[in-house]
This record gives C-alpha cells, sequence and structure tokens, in this order.
C-alpha cells in the first residue's frame, strides 16, 4: 500500500522530468513509474569507492572519498565478472527495493564489447549466450522498480564492424529490450546514445531506431565520459529532433554527470584535471543527471591511470576528482 499511494503523489514529479515534446505512444507512457515507486535513488554500500574507504580507514584520501564520493548514488555495472547473473542482480536490486530505493544498473556483455576503444573488450561469446545472460538479468528484476543502461558504447562502435556485425548486434538489443518488457515491468530501459564528439545526430537517430529505441523508455549519454552537461543537452536534443523527423517519435535522455565537472580536455581515456559533476538536478531537456560510471575507476590502461585495468578503483584519481586537479 505504501507503494502504491506514492506512487500516485509522486506521478506529478516523475512527468516533470520528462520532456513536453516526449511524442511517445500512449503504450509507453502508460509504463508503471519506477521513480514514483520508491523514495530515492539507491546508494551501493559496496561499491568500489565504498569497499576501498573502508578497508583503509587511516589513509588521509579515505574520508573525502567516503563522503563525496560511495556515499552518493552510483550506478553498479554487470558483466561476465558478476558470475551467476540472475543471482548477482536479484542481489542487488533486492536490497535495493528492502531500502526502497531505486537502483540504477548496467548491462554490459554484449559480443565484441568496446569494439573500437578496446579498453574493456569482451563480452558473451555468441549471441545464443548473450540472449541467454540478459533474458536471465531481466527476469531477475521481475516486478521490482529499476532503471537499466544497456550496453554503453554498442551503437557508437559501428565504424569498427562489418554490416553483418551490426545487424546482429541490433538483433541483441533489440531482444534486449523486448526481454525487459516481457519480465521487468517495472523497469525503464535506456539505450546509449554515446557522446556529443563521437557520432553525429543523425546519424545517431538512425543508429538508436535500427536497434529498437522505439520499445526503450529512453537513452544515454556520456557515459565514463566528461562532456559538460550543456553539451550533452544540445546533442541530445539534436538527436530527438532527428527522430521526431525521421521516425516520428522523441524519447527521454539521461546524462552521465559523474564526471563532468570540468568538462572535457578533449581525451576520453584517464585525462587528468577532471572533476565530478552534479548528480540528480535536471535541466535543458534532460530527464535526469545521474552517476553511470564510478568516480576513480580507470578507463583502462591510459592517461594518469596507465598501468591499470578497466573498472580498476584508483583511490588517487578519486581523490583528485572530487576538487578537479
Amino acid at each position: 500500500m505504501k507503494r502504491l499511494l506514492r506512487t500516485l503523489v509522486a506521478s506529478a514529479f516523475a512527468c516533470l522530468l520528462l520532456p513536453l515534446t516526449s511524442g511517445q505512444p500512449a503504450a509507453a507512457t502508460a509504463q508503471a513509474d519506477p521513480i514514483g515507486m520508491t523514495s530515492g535513488f539507491y546508494t551501493d554500500p559496496h561499491s568500489t569507492p565504498a569497499v576501498w574507504a573502508a578497508a583503509n580507514p587511516g589513509d588521509g584520501r579515505a574520508a573525502a572519498i567516503r563522503d563525496n564520493i560511495a556515499a552518493r548514488p552510483m550506478a553498479r555495472w554487470f558483466g561476465a565478472w558478476s558470475g551467476d547473473i540472475g543471482a548477482a542482480v536479484s542481489s542487488y536490486v533486492g536490497a535495493a527495493d528492502a531500502a526502497d530505493k531505486l537502483p540504477v544498473l548496467i548491462a554490459y556483455n554484449i559480443p565484441g564489447r568496446d569494439a573500437c576503444g578496446g579498453h574493456s573488450g569482451g563480452g558473451a561469446g555468441t549471441p545464443s549466450a548473450y540472449r541467454t545472460w540478459i533474458s536471465a538479468f531481466a527476469s531477475a528484476i521481475g516486478s521490482r522498480p529499476a532503471l537499466v543502461v544497456i550496453e554503453p558504447d554498442s551503437l557508437g562502435d559501428f565504424s569498427c564492424l562489418s554490416q553483418a556485425q551490426i545487424d546482429e548486434r541490433n538483433g541483441m538489443l533489440r531482444d534486449a529490450l523486448a526481454q525487459f518488457t516481457a519480465h521487468a515491468p517495472n523497469t525503464w530501459t535506456y539505450l546509449d546514445a554515446g557522446n556529443p564528439a563521437w557520432i553525429g545526430a543523425d546519424t545517431m537517430a538512425q543508429h538508436l531506431d535500427g536497434a529498437g529505441a522505439r520499445q526503450a523508455h529512453g537513452f544515454t549519454l556520456n557515459i565514463s565520459n566528461y562532456y559538460a552537461t550543456g553539451e550533452n543537452s544540445a546533442y541530445g536534443n539534436a538527436v530527438n529532433g532527428s527522430l521526431s523527423a525521421s521516425y516520428g517519435y522523441t524519447k527521454p535522455y539521461v546524462i552521465d554527470t559523474s564526471r563532468n565537472g570540468n568538462g572535457s580536455n578533449g581525451e576520453w581515456c584517464n585525462p587528468g584535471g577532471r572533476r565530478t559533476g552534479a548528480p540528480g538536478q535536471t535541466g535543458g531537456g534532460a530527464e535526469m543527471l545521474l552517476w553511470l560510471k564510478t568516480p576513480g575507476e580507470s578507463d583502462g590502461d591510459c592517461g594518469v591511470g596507465a598501468g591499470s585495468v578497466a573498472g580498476q578503483f584508483l583511490p588517487e584519481i578519486a581523490y583528485k576528482m572530487i576538487y578537479g586537479y
């Protein structure tokens, strides 16, 4: 009953998060609202910065990392490293549900992952294996509320794929969206649309539609990147303009602000001098500003993270990101 009442009371707030020109079909706007079903976003007590800060209480950087990064809601990434994906997702979503909070999850296991960047390569071995994996992911969420980003980078990597590989990837993404529609009715799904400097808006709109964006709640921008919020809003609005003109619909979009406080210096792989950005606010057309990449986690063996692997938590980088140097 508590959740039902909150859904009714918060529905007006949730509507404010959606662009007034969303143009979505009636079936999409009738979806359950995971934001209204919960009392805020989930803060993971087992995130990499939280675990590091707890294990290193005597380190002079620990308090700042704990208070300025670990204490904030962030997405949890899931891939082959997660082990039994059904058990891993169910445990995480269950912990958030018990706290009446909304978890943000990122599915990152598509075959040929990070085809252009290379630092985060891998993924399921075959399309069939991926279908099994993503189906278990969606089923593990079930009727509990969640936000899920499906496969960052997957629509920006087309220049490194053959047409047959692109067609195969689009099929996997469309099937992934269908799995969440069928098995996770209170989940909002998002396809990833890269960042303002990667793919032109018209081309990205084409990529989104080919991957089944009509089925998704929306799309994400700037994941693991550094572009300022205003730049992303302009790009997201341009993508929606192209979606509207060419395909007759638009979608809400979310911006990853975890590392964009100082904007971009043109580098994408562990650039120095970056800063954490503002989460939780809206503006410029964005539905939400969220932390999707964990500040302090490496982009790979590059830049100020030389010698690390993608996803490794680097406390010195995290500490410097808090202060912007």
